[in-house]
């Protein structure tokens, strides 16, 4: 039998994207003590993770040595024990040293837990990601770690960046797995044609 095409991923726009990210510093500015602490640690996981595109397990499991240097890449090590450069923004950057100042441990993890694994969990994570996102009137349902990724490689493509090089962002091993994001450059495409085919503007 023929085989299944895959579904699209869910995106998110560049506005509920930064609708999302204005919400979570609005709630690290306004809270104190123990809530400011967490909020801020929200705050530097959606900053890392819409800035470099992690699988979520990568993101919360990263050793606090990787991210306190001045380097602007991160040095990750994905399915099958493959290592990646990914670069991080200077807002990402930020956003972890405001973290770090305020995070009362000097634990190996950057998102320290008490839990069994001794660092955040995904599902954790993934609840605190909902709750801000009803804070912020966008629906719950439709959001989670996994949707951000495709939104950082979604919208770098839509802006016009080198299918391989968000290949090696991602952690791909096959360009196929990535090529499900070029559905967001149809309209992109279409002007293009609209404005520089010659046939295009025939008649």
């Amino acid at each position: 039998s023929p085989r299944a095409g895959r579904p699209l991923p869910k995106v998110m726009s560049v506005g509920q994207v930064d609708t999302l990210l204005q919400g979570a510093t609005a709630r690290a500015t306004r809270s104190k003590g123990r809530a400011k602490v967490k909020a801020l640690r929200l705050e530097c996981l959606l900053e890392l993770l819409y800035g470099t595109g992690l699988r979520v397990s990568e993101l919360v499991s990263l050793k606090t040595k990787e991210v306190t240097s001045d380097r602007e890449f991160l040095t990750i090590k994905g399915k099958g024990g493959r290592e990646r450069l990914v670069p991080v923004s200077s807002k990402a950057r930020d956003a972890v040293q405001r973290f770090l100042k305020i995070r009362a441990t000097d634990s190996a993890w950057l998102f320290p837990s008490h839990g069994a694994e001794g660092h955040l969990t995904r599902q954790h994570f993934a609840l605190d990601l909902k709750n801000l996102a009803r804070e912020v009137g966008l629906d719950a349902d439709l959001l989670s770690p996994h949707v951000l990724r495709h939104a950082f490689a979604s919208h770098l493509l839509a802006g016009g960046a080198d299918l391989r090089a968000v290949q090696q962002m991602l952690g791909h091993a096959d360009i196929a797995t990535t090529q499900i994001y070029t559905h967001v450059q149809v309209d992109r495409l279409r002007s293009v044609v609209e404005n520089h085919h010659p046939l295009a503007k025939a008649g």
